[in-house]
């Protein structure tokens, strides 16, 4: 029990510091263009593609209210969380990185931009830690209803 707590928070913290590693390098001026992908700063101030941007400042405190209720229902459910540590760790580590984003720079820091044969949104790698941890966790899902 306590060694899959330990590589949770391991997994979380780390993934954390690299996110924001990366978005400060951004933040900081880097840019670079290839032919399909660029990798270039952009401020999202709504959620997926920009949606619900309208909400401005309430979006971050919204978000912060569905994170903090999710710890509460992990807590509460704790064979959920010994079930799903792995990938919840991805999900709560792009999850809190992003929410920082809103309150730090007003707008998650956003960086790579797909451009070659149509227009992708522009994301991060706290969008793919989520987009990871979703998978893994309907995989897991599957597996353990078969």
């Amino acid at each position: 029990m306590l060694k899959k707590i330990n590589l949770f928070l391991i997994i979380f913290i780390s993934l954390f510091i690299v996110d924001q590693y990366i978005k400060q390098i951004f933040v900081d001026g880097f840019v670079k263009h290839w032919e399909c992908v660029s990798l270039t700063l952009a401020y999202n101030k709504g959620v997926a593609f920009s949606m619900f941007a309208f909400l401005a400042d309430n979006l971050k405190y919204i978000q912060l209210s569905i994170f903090l209720f999710g710890i509460v229902y992990i807590l509460k459910n704790k064979n959920i969380f010994f079930d799903y540590y792995i990938p919840l760790s991805l999900l709560f580590a792009g999850g809190l990185s992003n929410i920082y984003d809103r309150f730090h720079y007003e707008g998650v820091v956003d960086y790579v931009y797909w451009h070659c044969w149509f227009d992708f949104a522009i994301f991060n790698l706290a969008d793919v830690l989520i987009d990871i941890a979703v998978v893994f966790i309907l995989v897991i899902n599957y597996y353990k209803n078969k």
